[in-house]
């Protein structure tokens, strides 16, 4: 039975170079997620097929609680094999500070990064189970988590921190099933991300204060996640990997 690689939030950034990386890591099956840019999904699925690799493109809004039951139910519909998962279906808001944050723009973030996503993880091990496989999960998280990106987005640094800490309790609770959980924690990376909360030129601005004196690319982000998702990593859990450039 071949491995089954689930990326949500496939369509662009780090999620899509996940999945297009992922035939060179040996995934010859993967869903491709995304919440509102088909277009972003169907190119990705038309390079994971150009490589050899089946590519399954399913849309779910993931703060819709019943729209990821259905995702679910698509994937379980597919023949049956160890699961890595790929949580990294994420928004964020435009820049601000505390007197920003109301209840409407908090609540939009904590439905999709926090509410979304334990709905994934829940659906996903659901999944895992049935089939009896086990599985490897990565959820993507933010060195917003550890700095809490004051000024800037601190609701989605907020959001960031839970994930870490349910990263942490799966993957005590997982373990004696065979399923790993661990996570990333990104830090500037070249995404759109930047510009979707307001700050399209911020890594022009501050690309260069990482030790490093570059922001990253979502691409080395994938090969972290998919390395934790390997055999290679067959030891590793409970670990958030820093791709930060020593931020």
């Amino acid at each position: 039975m071949t491995n089954l690689l689930v990326v949500t939030g496939a369509s662009a950034g780090i999620g899509a170079a996940t999945a297009r990386l992922a035939p060179a890591h040996g995934w010859q099956r993967v869903v491709v997620h995304y919440g509102r840019d088909a277009a972003g999904a169907e190119a990705v699925a038309t390079d994971l097929r150009a490589a050899g690799a089946e590519a399954h493109v399913m849309q779910a809004d993931v703060s819709d609680m019943d729209a990821v039951t259905g995702l679910f139910r698509q994937i379980a519909a597919l023949d049956p094999g160890r699961i890595g998962l790929v949580n990294n279906a994420g928004v964020v808001s435009p820049t601000g500070s505390l007197q920003d944050l109301t209840p409407e723009r908090v609540q939009k973030v904590f439905a999709v990064n926090v509410f979304g996503a334990i709905e994934v993880l829940r659906q996903g091990v659901a999944v895992m189970r049935a089939w009896g496989q086990g599985g490897d999960i990565v959820n993507v998280s933010s060195v917003a988590a550890r700095l809490g990106s004051p000024n800037l987005y601190p609701d989605y640094a907020a959001t960031k921190g839970a994930l870490e800490t349910l990263t942490l309790g799966l993957a005590d609770e997982l373990a004696p099933e065979g399923i790993r959980v661990n996570a990333i924690r990104p830090g500037l990376i070249a995404t759109d991300l930047h510009a979707k909360g307001g700050e399209p030129d911020r890594l022009e601005k501050i690309g260069h204060t990482p030790p490093m004196r570059r922001p990253g690319t979502p691409e080395e982000c994938a090969e972290a996640i998919l390395w934790l998702l390997s055999d290679k990593a067959s030891y590793v859990t409970k670990t958030i990997m820093e791709v930060a450039g020593g931020r």
